[in-house]
């Protein structure tokens, strides 16, 4: 019987039923991994679900590309969880790579503490914690000075304690051993922070006006807590500034932060949307004309967490409204609708009001837009989930990503790339500047 037949592929479907792509192992970990917001639900899937779908994915890939994906999900997209389920799947499937690229994931101090609660809760994981974990754990402990060991001395499953006393670090020098003995004491003093300072009793107006002066409040607490800021009484010009600065790791805020921030200060409004535009000028520029077409179908209004109001549709509109150069901005859903190229928070209101949020015309808005618009570029920001079949032979084609859901359509011709974070943007101009130069399109490990 011959052998050397082609290889049969049932179709595959999005969740709205139009026709969606097979894809590589490392591709599928890639749409689940870099919009995932870990155990979170989805519009189409639970938390449960895409955390099984990564767990096992994970497993069928190079071990060298999950440790990669890994460091990109933390430091590239700012997420938190899911890089430390994929330590957990590397653990089993390549140890050796385990240490280095714990060392590398790990940005915060708690996220030890956290990344050996995931490995105890991982299925069929006993409770010793593996060597090549430790070792990780205790370089990435090196990092991290009084300030940040004391604004994570939390209790939990592990404290900061247990992660000493297990991962049993090498201190440099006399100074960080005399630190973490004190941890290990439990003798290291409370940081000044905001919340060690309200859970003292103290002012909340005089803590907040305090920290702000000094410049010691972190750019995510600010926007954080820019309504209790306020309802506080602390002086709005002395608000507005923090704002204006963006420092203390203003870089590492996304950008759809700045419209929750928005949506619970209103007052500060201009303030964040001028904040918000200022990234602008990091990013790099894209010639010509950029067609964007943001998916504002009924699946995008889901929440990103559930402690968030905050929904997909928010994230898309966020991307979109930043995007750098001259820009013909659209929003979709059963129909299609052009909206004014407005940047910051106006971009983000127009698209979100533009109309009805109803179905996934995904493929009948991408047809209208490249018949009729003349563009140097197509970028369609969504879910993925069309309900109709999507054009191959778009030229200069970008499809980003910003859920989690198993099928999309968004590959073959299209460049495909998963994440809401603004760098997003430096991987089109990245791509684009390879190509000018006559080089080969790098491989696009986004799909």
């Amino acid at each position: 019987m011959r052998q050397n037949r082609p290889i049969f592929r049932a179709p595959i479907f999005t969740h709205e039923g139009g026709a969606a792509r097979h894809i590589s192992p490392i591709q599928q970990l890639r749409r689940s991994v870099l919009s995932c917001l870990l155990w979170e639900r989805e519009f189409y899937e639970s938390g449960v679900t895409i955390a099984e779908r990564i767990m096992t994915t994970a497993a069928q890939v190079e071990p060298a590309l999950v440790a990669a994906l890994a460091i990109e999900a933390r430091t590239q997209f700012h997420l938190r969880h899911v890089p430390l389920l994929l330590l957990c799947v590397l653990q089993r499937t390549a140890p050796k790579l385990v240490a280095a690229t714990v060392a590398q994931a790990i940005q915060r101090a708690d996220e030890p503490a956290e990344l050996f609660a995931v490995y105890r809760n991982f299925p069929g994981n006993g409770r010793n914690i593996p060597r090549q974990m430790r070792i990780g754990v205790a370089k990435a402990l090196t990092k991290f000075d009084a300030y940040q060991l004391g604004k994570y001395n939390r209790d939990g499953a592990f404290s900061l304690r247990d992660v000493f006393r297990i991962a049993r670090p090498k201190p440099f020098n006399d100074d960080q051993r005399a630190l973490w003995n004190q941890v290990v004491k439990g003798t290291l003093a409370s940081p000044d922070t905001w919340e060690v300072a309200l859970s003292a009793g103290a002012d909340k107006g005089e803590t907040f006006s305090r920290l702000l002066r000094e410049g010691n409040l972190g750019y995510f607490a600010l926007l954080r807590n820019l309504r209790n800021m306020d309802k506080a009484g602390v002086d709005h010009d002395l608000i507005r500034d923090a704002i204006m600065m963006r420092q203390n790791g203003a870089d590492r805020i996304l950008p759809f932060r700045f419209i929750a921030a928005a949506r619970a200060a209103p007052v500060f409004e201009l303030e964040l949307d001028s904040a918000m535009v200022a990234g602008l000028g990091n990013l790099p520029q894209l010639d010509g004309t950029t067609a964007i077409l943001v998916d504002v179908s009924g699946s995008m209004s889901s929440k990103l967490s559930a402690k968030s109001d905050l929904t997909r549709m928010d994230a898309a509109a966020a991307l979109a409204s930043i995007f750098p150069g001259r820009v013909r901005l659209f929003s979709f859903s059963n129909y299609v609708h052009e909206v004014p190229p407005r940047k910051g928070m106006a971009g983000v209101d127009a698209i979100l009001r533009s109309q009805a949020h109803g179905g996934t015309m995904l493929g009948y808005a991408v047809q209208a837009v490249n018949n009729e618009i003349a563009h140097d570029r197509m970028i369609v920001i969504t879910d993925e989930q069309a309900h109709d079949s999507v054009p191959a032979n778009v030229r200069r084609s970008y499809m980003i990503n910003v859920a989690s859901a198993k099928n999309g359509v968004g590959y073959g011709a299209w460049t495909h790339i998963d994440g809401f974070s603004e760098n997003v943007i430096r991987f089109i101009a990245e791509a684009e500047a390879s190509a000018s130069l006559g080089e080969d399109r790098p491989m696009d490990p986004r799909g």
